[in-house]
């Protein structure tokens, strides 16, 4: 019997990049995808693909140590050189939230066949065959197996990336809290023009991000009530214990994160951030003065960067800066007339 899947299960995959090849036997499927991978990734993504189906095939050697745990019920990982992870079906065959987990660490998912998979897909047609069978879901591009040449759905594939990416949603998180030692005063709470520094963060981020919430401790002004307020991850300092709170607490949104003593901040700032975007960049850091030096605390995060953002905070170094360097993180010099945007407001005499 062939497998539905009900529309709200859909909807979990459409903000994801999750993608079919799918087509008759012989059409080349196979082939075709061989063919994509080297073009992905020199566009500096990560792709995995799934094999949908997959049945009696010899994966590990009967009598091993690791096909013994497996077939006493165990799943198995292997790690070395090469990782390998084998584990029993718990889902009753349902895909989506195998393809989702997935989705939390590579830019691009492709599946091969298992047309009833409700994601978008290209059709290879094989010979003999004028078109697709009807109910095969969301059939984006049709193609016969000689027209399918690799460049033009490498081309295809890169448009609808970018499609896909703008619609994750981009959340705006202000950092406050922490001692302010220095200043000698909750610097969210400074005035400005009869505004509190914390109320002019929400009034530039609100326009640019679905959402702005407050990471960290301490008094909100009456007029920011209605925002929430996410604490600090315990046991964690500095800014990391705030972006690793709001990213549990919202683990498929974007992040355009902002320090609560950055009082210079422009719109334009924000928008050139979300400019700098593009399939395959997990955070955006930028370095001011082209010596290296990142600056975090005015950046944007994707929301593939808490894996690697728990690896650090697991290993105590506690600093956001640690990401920098890491794959699809990038650090683009913002124009001359933004620079004063990343400006931290310290002590009084740096007012």
């Amino acid at each position: 019997m062939k497998k539905t899947f009900p529309r709200n299960l859909a909807n979990q995959l459409d903000n994801y990049p999750v993608f079919g090849i799918c087509g008759s036997s012989g059409a080349g499927k196979t082939t075709l995808i061989e063919a994509l991978i080297p073009r992905l990734i020199h566009d500096g993504l990560q792709v995995a693909v799934v094999k949908h189906g997959a049945h009696n095939v010899t994966i590990d050697a009967p009598g091993k140590d690791s096909d013994r745990f497996f077939c006493a019920g165990a799943d198995v990982s292997l790690f070395g050189e090469e990782c390998f992870t084998r584990w029993h079906d718990r889902d009753n065959g349902d895909c989506v939230p195998f393809l989702i987990n997935l989705c939390k660490r590579y830019d691009l998912v492709l599946v091969e066949g298992h047309a009833s998979t409700p994601i978008p897909k290209i059709w290879l047609l094989g010979k003999g065959f004028a078109a697709p069978p009807e109910n095969q879901g969301v059939i984006m591009k049709t193609f016969v197996r000689q027209e399918a040449e690799v460049d033009s759905i490498h081309l295809f594939l890169q448009q609808w990336l970018k499609k896909k990416q703008k619609k994750i949603p981009v959340f705006g998180c202000i950092l406050i809290g922490g001692k302010s030692s220095r200043m000698g005063r909750p610097k969210h709470l400074i005035i400005k023009n009869t505004k509190t520094w914390l109320e002019h963060a929400v009034s530039k981020l609100s326009p640019v991000t679905s959402q702005v919430v407050l990471a960290g401790g301490g008094e909100i002004p009456d007029s920011l009530a209605g925002l929430i307020a996410i604490p600090d991850v315990p046991g964690l300092a500095g800014p990391l214990a705030g972006v690793l709170s709001v990213m549990r607490w919202q683990p498929t949104a974007s992040w355009l994160i902002m320090a609560c003593d950055q009082p210079d901040v422009e719109p334009q700032s924000l928008q050139w951030l979300l400019s700098c975007r593009k399939p395959g960049v997990r955070a955006i850091m930028p370095d001011l003065d082209g010596t290296g030096r990142v600056d975090p605390l005015l950046a944007w995060y994707d929301f593939r960067c808490r894996q690697p953002l728990e690896k650090i905070a697991l290993s105590g170094a506690l600093r956001l800066s640690a990401l920098a360097g890491q794959t699809g993180v990038i650090h683009p010099r913002p124009p001359a007339n933004l620079q004063n945007s990343w400006r931290n407001v310290n002590t009084p005499a740096d007012l």
